[in-house]
């Protein structure tokens, strides 16, 4: 039961009581499992540039980009706290393990280690210099954002993440005069990114002759989801109220939803590259954005179709291109439909939000895939899935899940189209983890994954793109690997 004073908890966040019960009802009940068909591959769901293609859809993007609205969005709000796992155990346990001993062999490769060595004194040992690094009374990279942190070294100084997508930005999401980029923060740094950009947001207008446009948001309160203990009751904190925790990157679709623009680039903060390795990237973005588009005006060419000759030539034309380009087929149910309903139907799939999804060659890295699933209506659909979504205790499941031949780097191209994002995603795919609080066991919730059930119901094509546009940095040792050295 909740008490009155829960009550006004819940109204100063924004939560209503329904969407509290839902969430209490799914601790109890759990998620169901996504259900696999097939993992999707080249020609079947995964699309694969020729030179040619490449070429065309980068003419197409560059042809109309000067008419269109163009954002790119990058969440930033994880701190770089994981980066720096095997330093801090190092730290607390003075045993060093692997990655420390590269750490400390590379050191002077890293970016940050000029402003580093400027702290150092002539007899500290490696624990100071971790200090210094990590510590507050140093450089505090242990609780600074990735990005905030210097990743590449140039001539002129270091770069961080946030000035690397701009100069991104400038090259592929840009109408040609001006570059809207938009970052989903932490509030407790976003101070941080807001010095920066005012500080070199105006240095690369200079260089580029393009204007930045820059904006930030946070996770809005109203996202957080509850906690409960491992009985499913609401956990309480000391004082009686009830705690909420941040619900992982799903939320950021709030954020998402209130991006109005013709074309919205996703990409993660950490993937970025110096620029002398920068070209490929700029070239499938580009590429992405512009089968995007060629996607949009083959979707108003169907809908137009269907409304002024809905015959069954027509209606089959429709469900092909929906198949292969819009990664939606139709149950068996569907051919039973009388032919005003099939077209009511297919025009509802026309008028979903939209989106194109690089993935790369499977290298082994650990999380999501591209599969064809079916949902409970017997549709099948192209979705991105983690291996948190499926059971893995059922073999055939588990198989197909190992089969898929591509890896999910967040590479994504959306026309959003004016709709409310919040209708298209299927809260039946959260996430339950265990956690603690004070000692105590608890158990919290993740929403649907943004790229994931977030974006579950939306038109899917996945396009392959080349592994060395996919360079994240998840551990300090990272940025000594050639894609992130600039020598």
């Amino acid at each position: 039961m909740l008490s009155e004073k829960d009550l006004g908890q819940l109204s100063k966040r924004g939560i209503s009581t329904a969407e509290i019960n839902q969430q209490l009802d799914f601790f109890k009940s759990g998620f169901p499992w996504m259900v696999l068909e097939k993992s999707a591959s080249i020609g079947n769901g995964i699309f694969q540039f020729t030179e040619e293609q490449l070429n065309e859809f980068v003419g197409r993007f560059d042809q109309q980009k000067s008419t269109l609205s163009i954002v790119k969005m990058v969440p930033a709000s994880g701190a770089a706290t994981r980066m720096f796992k095997s330093l801090f155990e190092f730290l607390s346990t003075g045993v060093e393990n692997k990655e420390c001993t590269k750490f400390f062999d590379e050191l002077d490769h890293f970016a940050f280690w000029p402003e580093l060595k400027s702290l150092l004194g002539e007899k500290d040992d490696s624990a100071d210099i971790l200090q210094k690094l990590l510590g507050k009374e140093g450089m505090d990279y242990g609780q600074k954002p990735k990005g905030l942190l210097a990743f590449h070294s140039y001539p002129d100084g270091a770069r961080t993440p946030l000035e690397e997508h701009i100069v991104e930005a400038a090259a592929y999401a840009s109408n040609g005069q001006k570059a809207r980029l938009h970052f989903t923060v932490s509030p407790e740094h976003r101070s941080g990114f807001e010095q920066l950009v005012a500080r070199i947001s105006p240095i690369w207008s200079n260089k580029t002759g393009i204007s930045f446009e820059i904006s930030f948001s946070e996770q809005k309160p109203a996202t957080d989801t509850i906690a409960v203990n491992p009985d499913n009751t609401v956990f309480r904190e000391a004082d009686g109220s009830l705690l909420f925790r941040p619900a992982g990157h799903g939320a950021l679709l709030e954020n998402l939803n209130d991006l109005k623009a013709d074309v919205i680039f996703i990409k993660n903060i950490d993937n970025v590259v110096p620029d002398a390795l920068k070209q490929p990237t700029i070239e499938y973005k580009k590429a992405l954005g512009g089968l995007l588009l060629w996607i949009i005006e083959g979707i108003e060419h169907l809908d137009k179709q269907l409304q002024e000759n809905p015959t069954e030539e027509t209606i089959n034309e429709a469900l092909t291109e929906m198949a292969t380009y819009l990664g939606f087929v139709p149950s068996a149910d569907f051919a039973a439909l009388p032919q005003f309903e099939k077209i009511i139907n297919i025009r509802a799939i026309l008028a979903r939000p939209t989106r194109v999804c690089g993935v790369v060659k499977n290298t082994g890295e650990p999380g999501g895939g591209p599969f064809w699933c079916q949902d409970e209506k017997g549709n099948f659909t192209l979705q991105l899935v983690e291996s948190a979504q499926i059971n893995r205790k059922e073999e055939g499941q588990k198989a197909k899940f190992h089969q898929a031949s591509h890896f999910n780097p967040v590479d994504l191209v959306c026309a959003t189209r004016g709709l409310n994002l919040l209708n298209y995603r299927d809260m039946n795919t959260g996430f339950i983890t265990d956690k603690t609080k004070d000692g105590k066991e608890l158990k919290a919730m993740e929403l649907p994954g943004l790229w994931n059930g977030a974006m579950s119901d939306w038109n899917t094509l996945f396009v392959e793109v080349p592994l060395e546009t996919f360079n994240p940095v998840k551990t300090v040792t990272d940025l000594v690997r050639p894609a992130h050295q600039n020598r």
